[in-house]
C-alpha cells in the first residue's frame, strides 16, 4: 500500500514592511552632522585652519615694521583686518578640498547610494549636507579670525594700533571673513557633486580660486582686467577687505552667485543621473 504525499506549497516571499515614520530634514541633518564630524579628515582640516590663521597673525604682526609710518585712527581698524584675517587666504584652499571630499568620498565608498535610497527626492540631501557644511565652517571661520585677532591685538597695542574688537569697523569685517570661507567650501560641495570625483573636484575648486585670478592677470585685455573683482577669491577678499573696487555687499552677493551656480549645477545632475 503506497501513500500519496501532496507536495508543499512553496513558501511566500518574504515582504518588506515599511514600519517607522519618513527621515524628516531634522533626521537629515543629524546624519549629514554625524557623517562630517566622525571623518578624520574633518577634525584634521578645521585644526588647520585655525592654527595657520593664528600663526600667520602672529607672525605678521610681529613682523611689521611701522617705524617712521604715520597710521591715522581711520586706518587702525584696516590694519588689525589685514593682520587678523591674513590666514584666511590659506584657510579657504583647506576648506575647499573638505567641500570637495564630503562628498565625492561618499561616490568613492559607495555610501552616496545608501544615502539617496533613504531620501529618493535626492535634493534634501544635497541641502543638509551643505548646511551642516556651512554652519561648521563659518564656527571654525569666526573661531580663527576672532582668535586671530586676539593674538595679535596686543602685538599691534604695541604698535599704537588698537581697535576694540566691538567696534563695527572690525567685528563686521571679521564676521564677513568667516562667511566667505564658509561659502567656498558650499562652492566646493557644489563642484564635487558635479564631478563625482575627488580630485576633479579638488583641481577645479582650487584652479577657480588660484588659477583663475593668475591667468586673467597675465591676459593683458581690458575685458580681462574687468573681469578680476567678480572672480571668486578676489570678491571674497573683497567682502572684508577695505579699498576694493566694489561695496563690500556687492562683492558678498558675486560670492552668493558663484555658491548658487555651483549648488544649482550641482542639485540638476544629482536628479538627473545615476548614482
Amino acid at each position: 500500500m503506497t501513500t500519496t504525499v501532496a507536495p508543499a506549497a512553496p513558501s511566500a516571499a518574504p515582504t518588506f514592511v515599511v514600519s517607522g515614520s519618513p527621515l524628516s530634514f531634522g533626521g537629515l541633518l543629524r546624519s549629514e552632522w554625524i557623517k562630517l564630524r566622525t571623518v578624520r579628515s574633518t577634525i584634521w582640516s578645521y585644526a588647520t585652519v585655525v592654527v595657520i590663521s593664528l600663526g600667520l597673525a602672529l607672525l605678521m604682526s610681529s613682523t611689521l615694521n611701522l617705524d617712521g609710518v604715520q597710521v591715522s585712527p581711520s586706518e587702525e581698524a584696516n590694519w588689525i583686518i589685514q593682520v587678523s584675517t591674513f590666514g584666511i587666504l590659506f584657510g579657504q584652499l583647506v576648506v575647499a578640498v573638505l567641500g570637495v571630499l564630503s562628498i565625492s568620498g561618499e561616490y568613492s565608498t559607495g555610501m552616496v547610494r545608501s544615502s539617496l535610497t533613504a531620501v529618493p527626492r535626492r535634493l534634501p540631501v544635497l541641502a543638509a549636507k551643505a548646511i551642516v557644511l556651512f554652519v561648521c565652517t563659518y564656527v571654525v571661520g569666526l573661531i580663527s579670525v576672532v582668535g586671530s585677532y586676539l593674538v595679535a591685538a596686543p602685538i599691534m597695542a604695541g604698535k599704537e594700533i588698537s581697535v576694540s574688537l566691538t567696534d563695527p569697523d572690525l567685528f563686521l569685517p571679521l564676521l564677513s571673513a568667516a562667511l566667505y570661507l564658509a561659502l567656498v567650501a558650499v562652492f566646493a560641495l557644489g563642484l564635487g557633486t558635479i564631478l563625482r570625483s575627488s580630485a576633479g573636484g579638488i583641481a577645479a575648486a582650487l584652479g577657480v580660486i588660484l588659477l583663475l585670478p593668475s591667468v586673467l592677470t597675465l591676459i593683458p585685455a581690458t575685458w580681462a582686467f574687468d573681469l578680476l573683482p567678480y572672480l571668486l577669491s578676489n570678491a571674497g577678499t573683497a567682502s572684508f577687505s577695505q579699498g576694493g573696487e566694489l561695496e563690500q555687499w556687492q562683492s558678498i552677493l558675486i560670492v552668493l552667485g558663484w555658491v548658487a551656480v555651483s549648488l544649482a549645477g550641482a542639485a540638476v545632475l544629482l536628479k538627473r543621473r545615476d548614482a
